[in-house]
């Protein structure tokens, strides 16, 4: 299993305390920070390979560090999961929209945190395959390097998460296929993962967005779920 570089970002010394244990544990390097300005440190030093990151911090909060971790060349497409308490759903949807990949309830369960790292994990075996490279989809203006995880629209790089590339590559791949959130969630995150309907229609809002005039090729099925259009 591969080791991973992970900064945690946590200003709750005994969670943070928890969450090195259980990462170091399982075979990982840990770097924290406890608070949003320590973390930009920490990130122009060298981007970990993934970004474990509370909402709640004093003076920059999770949201914003989030918002300049996705602006920054260096870090756009760095791995994000976010730790969040109970309630605080208006701060999920807006850290999905910020481009967050994922979020983790407080408290969590150690085995559910590492299920989610382990995900990650699987995904750089997966996009390491040989072959993988070769991978290609074109659909009209859009085309997908699968291997690279690269969007080009018109020629044009877009800048998406890893949930987003996913399911714009689960719908690209099928187009005409109607798949319901249930089945974009089992495609992307797993069978065993929470389903949450209103993360998937977050994220379709998002990639609608980021395709600007082309975003109607990604439909709505009313009571069902999405699709991609098919103009063959």
């Amino acid at each position: 299993m591969e080791s991973l570089d992970i900064l945690v970002v946590e200003d709750e010394v005994d969670i943070l305390d928890l969450l090195r244990h259980v990462l170091e544990k399982d075979g990982h390097q840990v770097r924290t920070a406890e608070s949003g300005e320590a973390a930009l440190q920490e990130l122009r030093v060298a981007p970990p390979h993934l970004l474990l990151l509370d909402l709640m911090l004093p003076g920059m909060d999770g949201l914003e560090l989030c918002r300049r971790v996705r602006l920054a060349s260096e870090t756009r497409n760095l791995p994000v999961i976010m730790l969040t308490a109970k309630g605080e759903e208006n701060d999920v949807v807006a850290g999905l929209n910020l481009g967050a990949d994922d979020y983790i309830t407080k408290p969590f369960s150690p085995r559910v945190l590492l299920a989610r790292l382990h995900a990650v994990i699987r995904r750089r075996q997966d996009e390491a395959l040989p072959g993988r490279e070769k991978d290609a989809l074109r659909r009209g203006p859009l085309l997908l390097h699968l291997g690279r995880r690269e969007a080009l629209l018109e020629g044009k790089a877009l800048t998406l998460t890893w949930s987003e590339f996913q399911i714009l590559a689960l719908l690209a791949g099928r187009p005409g296929w109607v798949f319901t959130r249930y089945q974009i969630v089992d495609a992307v995150r797993g069978e065993d993962y929470a389903v949450t309907e209103r993360a998937v229609d977050v994220h379709m809002v998002g990639l609608r967005r980021k395709l600007g005039k082309h975003g109607l090729l990604l439909e709505t099925v009313r009571g069902v779920g999405y699709r991609f259009q098919d103009k063959d």
